[in-house]
Order: C-alpha cells, then sequence, then structure tokens
C-alpha cells in the first residue's frame, strides 16, 4: 500500500510517495484533494520510492491532476522510479506532469490550453480503461494460434481496420467469443486473412475461442 509524506514549500506542497501505487492507491485521493486545496499553486511529487505503478495508479495521479486544473493549479512530478517510468512512458502521460505543462496565468490562450489539456486526460482515461480488454484480446490470438505478441498485436490492428471496428470493440467480441458468442461474419473473415497473413503456424481447433471454424477464425462455432 502506498503512504505519502507531504511538506510545504513555498507555494507549492510537496508530497513524497512510498509503496506501490496501483487500485489502492485511490484511498489517498482525499489526503491529496486536501494537500492540493491547501497548496497555492499545486503539488510537486517525489515518486522515487514507488516500487510498483499500474494504470490504476496513473489514474490516480490524473485525477489529481484534473483536480489541479479545475483550480487553476498544477502537479508536477519532480522525480520518479523505474516502475512509474516505465508506466508514464507506456501511456504517454509524462508530459502532463511537467513544468512545461504549466498553464499561463498572463496568457489569453490559457483557457484553450486548459480545455484541450483535460480532453486529453478524459482520452488517456478512457484509453488505460480499455487497454486490459485489448491485452486480452492479444493473448487470446497468442494462445489460439501460436502468434508472437507483436503478430498478435498486428492482427488485432488489421482486423480492426478492414471491419471499420473499433479495436476495444473488436477486443471485446473475441473475449466474447471465448465464452461461447459468435463472431461476425466479416470479422471471421478478416481476422483469418490477417492471422494467415501473420505467418500463423497454426493452433489446434479446441485452443479457438468459441470453436473451431473452416476458415480457423475464432467464434464460429
Amino acid at each position: 500500500m502506498a503512504t505519502l509524506d507531504v511538506l510545504p514549500d513555498g507555494d507549492r506542497m510537496t508530497v513524497t510517495l512510498w509503496g506501490e501505487l496501483d487500485l489502492g492507491g485511490r484511498r489517498l485521493l482525499p489526503d491529496l484533494y486536501d494537500i492540493l486545496t491547501l497548496s497555492v499553486s499545486g503539488v510537486d511529487l517525489y515518486l522515487d520510492s514507488v516500487g510498483f505503478c499500474d494504470c490504476s495508479g496513473v489514474n490516480v495521479l490524473l485525477d489529481l491532476r484534473t483536480r489541479a486544473l479545475d483550480q487553476g493549479k498544477t502537479v508536477v512530478i519532480r522525480c520518479a522510479g523505474r516502475a512509474v517510468e516505465r508506466v508514464l512512458d507506456l501511456t504517454g502521460t509524462r508530459e502532463l506532469f511537467t513544468d512545461a505543462a504549466r498553464p499561463d496565468g498572463g496568457d489569453p490562450r490559457a483557457d484553450a490550453d486548459q480545455d484541450g489539456l483535460l480532453t486529453e486526460v478524459a482520452q488517456l482515461r478512457r484509453a488505460m480503461q480499455t487497454r486490459p480488454t485489448i491485452d486480452l484480446a492479444r493473448g487470446i490470438l497468442m494462445a489460439s494460434f501460436s502468434l508472437s505478441p507483436e503478430a498478435a498485436w498486428s492482427v488485432l490492428v488489421r482486423t480492426s481496420q478492414n471491419t471499420n471496428t473499433k479495436l476495444h470493440h473488436l477486443a471485446r467480441e473475441l473475449v466474447g467469443a471465448v465464452h461461447g458468442s459468435t463472431l461476425p461474419e466479416q470479422v471471421q473473415r478478416q481476422l483469418a486473412a490477417a492471422v494467415a497473413g501473420a505467418g500463423t503456424r497454426g493452433g489446434t481447433a479446441a485452443g479457438h475461442p468459441g470453436g473451431a471454424a473452416e476458415d480457423g477464425a475464432p467464434g464460429t462455432g
């Protein structure tokens, strides 16, 4: 479980976190919100002692940042350990917690910039919420067709493009096929073509989600 320590520093509050920043980190949000309210311009985070961080942990940071933007303040990550750095890079959120992300109160474009940042935060949050389903669908393809992680990702993307289906919708359909749902015929065809194009080594019929089809696509049983 993550714990925190706080130290006033001029018009800002310095917060140091220890432990694991995951779903359980949400219990820290009330304290973090109070600390933010007590600050004049925002919060500086020191996360170099955080040994584990996942997308739920990043969501905690994004929630704090959204609250800060509402108050005209900022949240800046001053330093972070390898676990946090990796998730920030994977989610593309690093730049949202830098000095460069501070709104300039004297700039007439500040309101528009803040609206854009809020939209970006919302998009990132939605992306992280759908990521587990996408990863699960990729794992299903890897197990069903003996694909590498890269090849399974390519199959997902190509099938999504060729069927004009959003990637997370396609992933949800594939996961549903494991539990007996039937994939749409167009998805079956394009999935089979994408798997063939990825150079699959083949998989046993029993391993195919939703049953085996003549063309090798899952979900046709």
